[in-house]
């Protein structure tokens, strides 16, 4: 596996960069960047982009999850986005939650991606979740591996050749965060 990027790597996002939460209307956007990724990219293990339509219904999902859906704008761009959905669906890892976080072709490096994640950890970790996963495409995606890895995620494993896509055999890079508490101590009871 590709050694993590150097935590100086990562600039500090524009001063005009705006995180916030997602709206329908950055969708058209979202797909846009969504596209570029499984069309070009290894982070998606998809090999054919959903249109807006579909994106639109999954970010409703995770809303109704009462999980955070984020957008990153500059100068009324989107030219990123991310958010949290659960790790599996049985009842036993409803406090585990997976991130996800994409760029806009030509912004990596720029530090959006770090203020997207940021913010999505400081979100998650006012609710009931404990930890929080990054299911990286690639072992040579030393740019998330950065990332994450600057945010405190650790590296668990990697999933040898579990993915075939562009002609290639993939990786998966399995990164880990405690949210609050971590497992130090028993959720709390809901409501």
């Amino acid at each position: 596996m590709t050694a993590p990027t150097p935590l100086n790597y990562f600039k500090t996002a524009p001063d005009s960069l705006c995180v916030r939460n997602s709206a329908e209307s950055d969708m058209p956007a979202i797909q846009g960047i969504y596209a570029h990724h499984v069309l070009t990219g290894l982070a998606s293990f998809e090999e054919t982009p959903p249109d807006t339509a579909e994106l639109g219904q999954r970010r409703a999902v995770i809303l109704r999850l009462g999980l955070p859906y984020l957008s990153a704008e500059i100068d009324g761009r989107v030219v990123g986005y991310s958010y949290a959905s659960p790790y599996r669906p049985r009842p036993a890892y409803r406090h585990t939650i997976e991130n996800s976080v994409y760029i806009a072709e030509g912004f990596a490096g720029r530090g959006i991606g770090k203020a997207l994640l940021r913010e999505l950890v400081a979100r998650c970790e006012t609710g009931p979740w404990r930890q929080m996963l990054a299911i990286i495409g690639d072992s040579g995606n030393a740019g998330s591996i950065g990332l994450h890895h600057s945010l405190d995620f650790r590296l668990i494993g990697t999933l040898r050749a579990v993915g075939f896509k562009h002609g290639r055999w993939l990786d998966t890079v399995l990164m880990q965060r405690e949210l609050g508490a971590g497992g130090s101590r028993p959720p709390m009871p809901q409501a």
